[in-house]
């Protein structure tokens, strides 16, 4: 069984972080978070839209401009920022047929498959970038 991320979600976490990490006030160009993180250059301006849409991140143009987060870095979980790329997280297809649970109503793993993604959720829910960005994980 894989637990991963899509390389979006991927990093667009590694960009929350590195402004999680920054001070209060400070921003950061998409080109040193790109650098800095690891990421292409080419992708990061789509992935940071999104998280601006998703109001996680706030964009400020010109000379002295970057990017900052929208609100404290205790409030934003792992959860918001993998949605905000993703879109919702909930699992919509059958894990046994690969399209909607329709046999019965629900497939026979559909309650463990539900129960498990619930629990997923929660934890991912529950992370926050600050947490993170001070290795605490949560």
């Amino acid at each position: 069984m894989r637990l991963d991320l899509t390389k979006r979600g991927d990093y667009a976490i590694r960009a929350a972080l590195a402004l999680a990490r920054t001070r209060t006030g400070e921003r950061l160009s998409a080109r040193r978070i790109a650098e800095e993180q690891r990421i292409p250059f080419q992708i990061l301006p789509r992935i940071m839209t999104d998280l601006t849409r998703a109001g996680l991140v706030v964009s400020t143009s010109g000379r002295t401009g970057g990017y900052e987060l929208a609100r404290t870095r205790a409030s934003i979980s792992v959860l918001d920022v993998i949605e905000a790329v993703e879109g919702d997280a909930h699992r919509r297809r059958c894990v046994l047929r690969g399209g909607p649970c329709r046999v019965a109503g629900v497939c026979d793993l559909h309650a463990v498959f539900a129960d498990a993604q619930d629990a997923l959720l929660a934890t991912l829910g529950m992370a926050t970038l600050a947490g993170l960005a001070d290795g605490r994980g949560a």
